[in-house]
């Protein structure tokens, strides 16, 4: 059995339009049925008073009432109808003139100021009109009236009609629901086989939005959106995949030749030593680049659980300084700490992405110059900058500067390094701290900023404890 949720949208608005159609039938049934109720119930009332009327002029006429006593089926004949009833009684109680066709016990007079009209107290459904007559010789009472036998027999066919006629229109109106639905939903089943056709070689393929009915214009719009992400998306993977296997390569192609060179003749246990040395950066880097790939596949799992604590950015920027001043003075560089304040972070993770900032701010720097640490409160939130002098980058790179594996040049890679993943590593544990890094590289002076909302701004803790792992 299908669940509600599983049921089709045609049947769905079939039966909600028959639904709202049987409540509308249903309501104008009722109403109909009450007019006509109504409407037979005041013609059989003027007919009851035409009646009373009509025998207070025949009594008027002595003769007239004697004559109707002897030959009472005269009146009987106007009438017209076994259901129909007439006492005339006089002063003294006595039935002067009864047509009762079917035997009805004679009601009660009613009290003197009582309505003319009235329901017949007895067992019999009547209407009852009543009048007191006084004529030149003496006082008539006349009471006439009407079963409603009659009456419940026309409403009982009209009943019986109406429901026919409201199941028929409820019928109709779920068939032709159907069928208008079926009309209407075609432009969604257009854009089911729009979107059906396009595949992974086919992305590039949009939904024409102009082309839908007002209602689908947002959700093609939407698809769209969706295409472009997934196209980006798998763009990203293919060249991801191209650069994998390429980082990949190097490596295994150095280790092979290496180790064909030296099975290509015997060589001394220095020479062998000499090998495995140079294997072992090899594997080295390997290990390095999957350890990387590693945590940002990790990165991107929902479940991955940031251990938020406050800390204090000089004591940081003085332990990553004091890390990073032997490679310094390597390359002539001098390093400067001038973060200040204090920040809510995982400070394993943040001291990972700054280690990643700095190593590329030293590698890339000019000899003789200086990288700076510093940070600067906003209105926006903290900036944490890693700056250093050198050559600017291309503006053809900084779109692509965060991509895994990418190199603005290729030919620079060290042994040391990253394998291209260092500034993508960075942006992961920004995007895990919801902030961004940004980049902004002028003629004498490139700055990567780290940018933490004002959420994670707090005065620096009397005694921070940091605990570098770079």
């Amino acid at each position: 059995m299908k669940r509600l949720h599983q049921i089709s949208l045609r049947l769905r608005l079939a039966l909600m339009f028959s639904a709202v159609s049987a409540i509308l039938f249903g309501v104008m049934g009722i109403c109909v049925y009450s007019a006509l109720k109504t409407e037979i119930s005041t013609r059989d009332d003027e007919s009851l008073l035409a009646r009373i009327e009509r025998v207070r002029i025949v009594a008027g006429d002595p003769e007239h009432v004697e004559a109707l006593r002897k030959n009472p089926q005269l009146y009987a004949n106007i009438l017209g109808s076994k259901e129909n009833v007439l006492w005339v009684m006089n002063d003294k109680g006595e039935v002067l003139i009864e047509i009762n066709p079917i035997g009805m016990r004679r009601p009660p007079l009613p009290a003197p100021n009582s309505p003319m009209l009235f329901n017949s107290p007895g067992p019999e459904a009547a209407r009852l009109a009543w009048m007191h007559v006084v004529t030149a010789n003496e006082s008539l009472d006349v009471i006439t009236g009407k079963l409603l036998s009659e009456r419940a027999h026309i409403l009982a066919a009209f009943s019986a009609n109406l429901g026919l006629a409201w199941l028929a229109g409820v019928l109709l109106a779920f068939v032709l629901g159907w069928e208008v639905v079926r009309r209407g939903l075609l432009p969604l089943r257009r854009l089911s086989l729009q979107a059906a056709a396009i595949h992974p070689q086919q992305l590039g393929l949009r939904l024409d939005a102009d082309q839908q009915p007002q209602e689908l214009q947002g959700l093609s719009n939407a698809l769209n959106l969706m295409l472009e992400r997934l196209e980006e998306g798998y763009s990203r993977l293919s060249r991801f995949s191209e650069d994998l296997a390429h980082e990949m390569r190097t490596p295994l192609n150095n280790l092979m030749g290496q180790n064909q060179l030296a099975l290509n003749q015997p060589r001394s246990a220095e020479e062998y030593e000499n090998l495995l040395v140079s294997n072992q950066e090899e594997y080295e880097r390997m290990a390095r680049m999957i350890d990387n790939m590693l945590f940002l596949a990790r990165a991107e799992k929902p479940e991955a659980m940031l251990q938020l604590k406050p800390l204090d950015l000089s004591k940081l920027g003085d332990r990553l300084c004091e890390y990073f001043e032997g490679m310094a003075e390597e390359r002539q560089m001098q390093m400067r700490n001038l973060a200040q304040g204090g920040l809510i972070a995982d400070t394993s993770l943040l001291v990972r992405a700054l280690a990643n900032l700095i190593s590329n701010a030293l590698r890339y720097g000019s000899a003789g110059s200086e990288v700076t640490l510093r940070s600067r409160v906003h209105a926006q939130g903290l900036d944490i900058e890693v700056a250093n002098q050198g050559e600017p980058i291309a503006a053809q790179h900084l779109p692509r500067l965060f991509d895994r594996f990418y190199r603005c040049d290729p030919s620079r890679a060290q042994p040391g390094d990253s394998g291209g993943l260092g500034l993508a590593i960075v942006q992961s544990i920004m995007q895990m701290h919801k902030g961004q890094v940004l980049v902004d590289s002028q003629p004498h002076e490139t700055r990567f900023i780290l940018r933490f909302g004002l959420e994670s701004v707090t005065t620096p803790p009397a005694s921070a404890d940091c605990h570098t792992s770079c």
